[in-house]
This record gives C-alpha cells, structure tokens and sequence, in this order.
C-alpha cells in the first residue's frame, strides 16, 4: 500500500473534500460514541444517510509498548478494519458497508487514518434480544436460528484467516428477520472490527480467545447443554461426537477462556 491512501465511494463525494481529507475528517462535528488519546468514533449525518466515523491520529511509542508487554496487538490505524471489513464482505458475512477510508504515514507513531461506514439502521443487538431469555425463553426455531448463524459467522470466519478480537454478542446487530433471513444473507450484522487479526491461517490461541468470548458473552442468556453441543457442532462441521473426540483440548480451552473471564467479570 502507497504512504497516502484514499479511497471515496462515489455517493459520499459531494460531503468529504478530495483536498485536506484528513484534517477534515478530523475536525468533523458529530455525536461522539469514543474519544480516545488515539482514536475517536461519531456519528454523522451527510446528505439523508446516517454514517460511523472512526479517525486514528499517531499512536505514541509508549502506548505500543504498553501493548506489547500486555501481549496485545496495538491497534494503530483503521488499516486492520479496513482490511477485515473487506474480507468479509467477500465472504458474504455481514457488515458495515466501507463508504470510505483513508492512510497516510508508514510508522504507526505518525500514521494518520480513517474509515467512514454505512450506520447499519438498528441499535438492537444480540445482547439486547436474548437479555429477557433466561426468563422468557424464546421460540425454540427462533433460537436454533440464531445459534446457526453466529455458528456459520464464526466457522466462515476463522477457517478464513479472521480473528474479531472482542466476539462478544453484544457485537452481532440484529439487522434483519431472524427465522426469514438466517441463511439468506443473515439477519445479524457483525461489528466493531477495529481491532481484527487477517492472516492467511489463524493460530489456534486467536480462535480459542474468540469462541471462549462469545461463550462468555451468552453464558447467563439460558442456553441448555443441548443448545452448546448444536453450536459445537455446527461450528466444527463435524458429528458431535466426532468434535469432542478429535477436537477435545479445543473445546476445553475454549470452556477454560470463558471461565476465566467470568471470573474476571464477577
């Protein structure tokens, strides 16, 4: 990739100016959902359409560092969700549409960067739609639908290189008809890949952090045993008792993630 990158989609030219881009964009007025020493998220409204602005400005070396001891990957730019969203697109996950992105710099402590994307029109999340289930259980093929995508989002993703980084269902937006659209385009839309691994094969320990969170996340919504052994196989696209025979340590350390962070919550 060039020092400098821009990219525009066509219906967003007449709102973002091709000069000064940066400085535009960093200056923008919006409804602010983060603001970090290295990072900021709004809310904008550019002609009728509703849009999620993410600008990176230079991480300093002592941030990177500060990660690094921490065994995290620092984020510092918007390349890595630029890079994710793409991919999966491809894929034909769902995601915020890039309606534009731009770098420039080379070392991260002066990298300067953005990603505009389509509002995906719900606030409604998965978190939010299985908060009540414990106590009002839902339509058993409503749920199984569910269970499905998120298992076929998650195969799909991490057999192809991707690593979300914070899978928690509080990530998957509810952005369509649950029984009418699972496996027809999907009726979740996955978000917030700011941080996101793309490589060409996954470790194993960046598949367990993310399964063993997405456990965590949905281990006080009501799923049975049964609900977990469907997940597991569909998720390994194996008989379940071919999974829990060759993929055993697998399963167990993803089972050993999710404790260990609802301790860490608790």
């Amino acid at each position: 990739m060039m020092a400098t990158d821009v990219f525009i989609r066509e219906d967003l030219q007449p709102y973002l100016p091709k000069e000064n881009i940066f400085t535009f964009i960093a200056e923008m007025d919006g409804e602010e959902f983060r603001a970090l020493e290295s990072r900021r998220t709004i809310a904008v409204d550019l002609g009728s359409k509703r849009y999620f602005v993410k600008y990176h400005r230079g991480t300093k070396t002592a941030e990177i560092l500060k990660n690094l001891l921490q065994f995290r990957l620092p984020v510092v730019s918007a390349h890595n969700e630029w890079r994710a969203l793409s991919r999966l697109d491809a894929l034909n996950i769902k995601v915020p549409q890039i309606a534009a992105y731009g770098r420039r710099g080379l070392l991260p402590q002066t990298c300067e960067s953005f990603i505009v994307t389509d509002d995906v029109g719900t606030q409604e999340n998965l978190e939010d739609l299985t908060r009540d289930w414990q106590s009002k259980p839902p339509a058993f093929a409503r749920k199984l639908a569910l269970i499905r995508e998120v298992a076929a989002i998650s195969r799909r993703m991490h057999s192809s290189g991707i690593c979300h980084r914070d899978y928690y269902i509080c990530h998957f937006m509810v952005t369509g008809n649950i029984e009418e659209d699972s496996g027809k385009g999907g009726s979740l839309t996955l978000i917030d890949l700011h941080r996101a691994l793309v490589k060409r094969k996954l470790g194993q320990r960046w598949v367990i952090k993310d399964i063993g969170s997405l456990y965590f996340s949905a281990m006080d919504i009501g799923l049975t045993s049964r609900d977990l052994f469907r997940f597991i196989r569909l998720y390994s696209g194996m008989s379940l008792k071919n999974a829990m025979s060759r993929k055993s340590d697998f399963w167990k350390l993803v089972f050993e993630r999710a404790t260990k962070l609802k301790s860490r919550h608790s």
